[in-house]
């Protein structure tokens, strides 16, 4: 079983940034984590990924519309992930999604949820 809990979503205007947080409480053993993101009348979205390895990252990937723009990244545990989010525009206004999967699996295991509202 793998609990995730997001935080860190909020209101803010274009242009500044969010750092998002994803708290992983895990009874077996992790191999990836990533963002997914779902806007109102729009399909879910794929953000980015992260795997790791002992507590060492090992591979990271983003979607092409946040490359650049976001970064996941994890902490020296491996027990939190992170999603920066630089330079906001009001078209990232969603819900963001954590997701988890174990060792060579797919997402399985998804958090409620957390709102990330962007002003112009």
């Amino acid at each position: 079983q793998i609990d995730l809990v997001e935080s860190g979503g909020g209101l803010v205007q274009a242009g500044e940034s969010l750092r998002l947080s994803c708290a992983i409480a895990s009874r077996t053993t992790v191999g990836a984590a990533g963002w997914f993101r779902q806007a109102p009348g729009k399909e879910r979205e794929y953000l980015a990924r992260i795997t790791w390895n002992g507590g060492s990252v090992s591979y990271s990937e983003y979607a092409d519309s946040v490359k650049g723009r976001f970064t996941i990244s994890m902490n020296k545990v491996g027990n939190t992930v992170y999603l920066q989010m630089n330079n906001l525009n009001p078209e990232d206004t969603a819900v963001y999604i954590c997701a988890a999967s174990r060792p060579g699996g797919e997402f399985q295991y998804w958090g409620q949820g957390t709102q990330v509202t962007v002003s112009s």
